[in-house]
């Protein structure tokens, strides 16, 4: 008799997981009560014992099990049973080789053996044909981990998985090979082996030709310019021309999308072709296109409105009969799944109640060269909101985040307002704003009601603030304490400290800055909710300066001329209704007293004395940037404001012009002293308006790649030519604009490549003594910048950015020249965490020289750090 009556050999394998899964629930042990058919010559055996042998880690009677056999069974061999037996050891996966055995037959009883040999394991890995630092996340990707079970499955997904990765990056010709190595190990029963990857990328495949076929109406060069993947030139430096799977899908479409947009709506690519150039690594693409003939749109009727009229809806639409059609327009008026908030049929509805309408175009008639259509609406019921929840606020107060809501119980439906309230909540600062999403809940037709939840995810606001920055006039350093979401009224109450009182949506401000030029210490408080009803905002500042003569030319200060300024400030800004929800009106009134150390610097000559400033600002803004604050997709920001003195010469009954003249009959006859009463008397009270400007837009170019734009100009003026401009209150433009707004008045401007205000009017001398840095009356300037997020996740924001920048700072509208510019270009990355807060860091280039050099000034570093808990 034979001894062996079956032996398989692995063909297929499958999972550990399906194994003990048939075992679990009592698949294998059925195959005993089946039927048992012999095959060919067989003989009946009653199963008297089994034995299993060869290279496993399962225990014997855990491989008993598998096979569903036990002592007592009735069998055929060779049969049926047996047969299924094997099949479906086979298809466990867990075994490279199976032998079944009849070891003895006796008086009609059959001894079997089971030969098995486990599927092996890895051991280690290793991995050659890339670099080093690429070789553990190539491991980590696909899960190549010690222990695995190195079935033929994994190897064909392993090796398959590794070509297309790189297949993807352009390496179309990538080839990944899989061998193993036995371990000898004595001691261990288990199949165990080291594996070795070896890839070999090849040479990135270039396109070196793109031809069109049957393309009529469209040139070559057109379609060319289309399309993502793009063919080699030498001039087209900016674009990688290799090939890529993904982008020549994307091409292909976008072809056909922009023959449908030109109103060939039956265009097709008939076929495309990609082969070698002869010997050469790169490849030729071959596209057939099949244009069709062009169409119009007909006759396009309105079915089914009742709340709007025809005209109203064909107002919206846009689309007028003989127009080539276009079916990418057609269906973006009546929905734009790309812009949420578009100026749409469906949002017209939406943001009016009719949450449940639907409208679908109908193409009902194709005549010659021309498409009939019907608009078909149903605009269902009125939606109302039932409920109106917010859930994850765990330390902002319930009352602060339901204010900002601009839905509520009972309002009927608007899909803009939803929006408003994303963006609204956004904006505080208190939320992440990437994970600000509305969840609509209980949403009947039937009653027209729907209940809304805006889920929120908390995120720190409040600021311990170190920063330094260095512009390349000097190291600025700021010590600060910011907390965004205080709570004044619990400031007495030790249970709310955790670590401080928050919830009310309150900021409280404590600062100190200082450099080589001045020091400033100040403490702000805002409520953004004055009463708890309406979003009127207050704030209170109070703030002590030090400001140092400074020169740029040496980057020196001089600690001996000084003036300080304390002040005070008091303002209220309330957001409208009309024109938009947007805008924001705003009003202040201040108050500085302003102390003079041997502060002569030629713009006045009472080097030591005083004088007041009373001012009063008016603004109006608008804001309707995208929710993320720190990074905006889109939307735009302007804000025009006036801060202004009373007009004092016209009621102090004081004759300036004799002043002026007696002024300048002191300076001639050197008479120092009386030149300084003068000018005691003339700002003793200061006299101007000002005027300030800035326009920002954000908009998204490709994907999240944003282009922000920026316009600013500032003009300070006085009532009284005879009296003049005050020596305060002026511009300063260059350097990162660290120290922001000074509390003295004067703005400082950043402008990057240069250092921090050196880019004033011409120098002048006084008295034969050069001057500097007396600062402007009026300034523009102009930025570009490029942003795209690396992450935009909650534990942390990224974005690199580039920019171009130009500005520039004159003494009088007679100089003035907008665009003779002073000039820059760089690159920059910012990175804030709630851990850590901002930080940024900017290269920039000036391409021009600061006042009293000569040549470009070069290289400037701008950054910052803060911290935030």
């Amino acid at each position: 008799m034979e001894k062996q009556v079956n032996n398989y050999k692995a063909k297929s394998l499958s999972t550990l997981v399906l194994g003990l899964l048939l075992v679990i629930f009592g698949i294998m042990p059925q195959l005993s009560k089946a039927q048992d058919l012999p095959i060919s010559n067989a003989k009946k055996y009653e199963i008297a014992e089994i034995n299993v042998t060869g290279s496993t880690s399962y225990n014997e009677s855990t491989v008993i099990a598998f096979t569903g056999l036990k002592v007592g069974d009735e069998l055929y061999v060779p049969g049926d049973k047996l047969s299924k037996v094997l099949k479906k050891l086979w298809d466990l996966g867990l075994f490279s080789d199976i032998n079944f055995y009849l070891t003895k037959v006796e008086d009609g009883k059959a001894y079997l053996e089971l030969e098995i040999v486990e599927v092996p394991k890895l051991e280690t890995s290793k991995v050659r044909g890339i670099k080093e630092r690429k070789r553990k996340d190539l491991i980590k990707e696909f899960d190549v981990e010690k222990g695995t079970k190195l079935t033929d499955n994994f190897r064909i997904k392993l090796k398959n998985g590794i070509e297309k990765k790189y297949r993807k990056k352009g390496f179309l010709d990538a080839n990944a090979e899989i061998t193993t190595s036995e371990i000898n190990d004595s001691l261990s029963q288990e199949n165990k082996v080291n594996m070795l990857i070896n890839i070999d990328k090849g040479e990135k495949v270039k396109v070196a030709e793109i031809n069109f076929e049957g393309n009529e109406r469209f040139s070559g060069r057109k379609l060319r310019g289309i399309a993502t993947t793009k063919k080699k030139n030498f001039f087209r430096f900016w674009k990688r021309s290799k090939f890529l799977d993904e982008e020549y899908k994307e091409s292909k479409e976008d072809i056909i999308k922009f023959y449908k947009e030109k109103g060939y709506r039956d265009a097709r690519i008939v076929s495309d072709t990609i082969y070698k150039d002869g010997d050469k690594d790169d490849i030729i693409v071959d596209i057939e296109m099949k244009e069709g003939d062009r169409y119009y749109f007909g006759d396009i009727k309105f079915l089914g409105n009742s709340v709007y009229s025809t005209q109203e809806l064909k107002q919206i639409l846009g689309i007028r009969k003989g127009d080539p059609y276009n079916g990418t327009i057609l269906q973006n008026k009546i929905a734009n799944r790309e812009k949420p908030d578009a100026e749409d049929i469906t949002n017209l509805y939406q943001n009016n109640g009719y949450l449940f309408s639907d409208i679908t175009p109908v193409e009902t008639r194709i005549y010659n060269d021309t498409i009939d259509f019907e608009i078909r609406i149903n605009e269902g019921k009125l939606a109302y909101f039932n409920n109106v929840l917010v859930k994850g606020n765990n330390k902002t107060n319930d009352n602060v985040v339901y204010r900002n809501l601009r839905t509520r119980p009972g309002d009927v439906y608007s899909k803009q307002n939803v929006i408003n309230t994303i963006r609204e909540l956004g904006q505080l600062g208190f939320f992440d704003p990437e994970n600000l999403e509305p969840e609509f809940q209980n949403v009947d037709p039937q009653s027209g009601t729907l209940d809304l939840e805006y889920v929120v995810e908390e995120q720190g606001s409040s600021q311990i603030e170190l920063q330094g920055g260095y512009g390349g006039g000097g190291f600025i350093g700021t010590l600060g304490l910011k907390f965004n979401n205080f709570s004044i009224r619990n400031i007495f109450n030790k249970d709310a400290y955790k670590p401080i009182p928050m919830g009310d949506g309150q900021s409280l401000s404590l600062r100190a800055q200082a450099s080589i030029s001045f020091q400033n210490y100040s403490l702000s408080f805002v409520e953004p909710w004055l009463g708890g009803k309406r979003p009127v905002q207050l704030s209170v500042s109070l703030s002590h300066t030090i400001q140092y003569l400074y020169n740029p030319i040496s980057r020196k200060a001089d600690s001996d001329r000084s003036f300080s300024i304390t002040g005070i400030n008091v303002g209220f800004a309330k957001r409208l209704r009309e024109p938009d929800q947007y805008f924001t009106l705003s009003a202040a009134l201040g108050f500085q007293h302003f102390d003079m150390n041997n502060y002569n610097i030629g713009l006045f000559r009472f080097p030591d004395g005083s004088a007041e400033n009373f001012t009063i600002t008016l603004g109006v803004s608008r804001d309707n940037t995208f929710k993320n604050p720190i990074f905006p997709l889109g939307g735009s920001k302007f804000d025009f404001t006036v801060k202004f003195t009373p007009p004092y010469s016209a009621f102090n009954n004081v004759d300036y012009a004799a002043l002026k003249e007696e002024r300048q009959t002191a300076i001639e006859n050197n008479n120092e002293k009386r030149v300084s009463q003068i000018d005691q008397e003339r700002f003793n009270w200061l006299e101007f308006y000002k005027v300030k400007f800035s326009a920002d837009w954000y908009n998204k170019i490709v994907g999240d790649l944003v282009l922000r734009t920026k316009f600013e100009f500032g003009f300070l003026g006085s009532y009284n030519n005879d009296r003049g401009i005050p020596p305060f209150e002026r511009f300063f433009l260059g350097g990162d604009g660290l120290a922001g707004y000074a509390l003295d008045g004067r703005e400082i401007v950043a402008l990057r490549g240069y250092p921090n205000q050196s880019v004033v009017p011409k120098s002048r001398k006084i008295n034969g003594e050069e001057t500097f840095n007396d600062g402007a009356t009026i300034y523009n300037k102009y930025t570009m910048e490029l942003r795209y997020p690396i992450t935009l996740k909650p534990t942390a924001s990224i974005y690199a950015l580039t920019f171009l920048e130009g500005g520039a700072t004159y003494d009088n509208f007679k100089n003035f020249s907008p665009f003779e510019l002073t000039r820059s270009a760089g690159a920059g990355l910012r990175i804030f965490m709630p851990a850590f807060g901002l930080l940024g860091i900017d290269f920039g280039y000036g391409f021009d020289p600061i006042p009293g050099t000569t040549g470009a000034n070069g290289w400037e570093t701008h950054f910052i750090i803060g911290q935030q808990f």
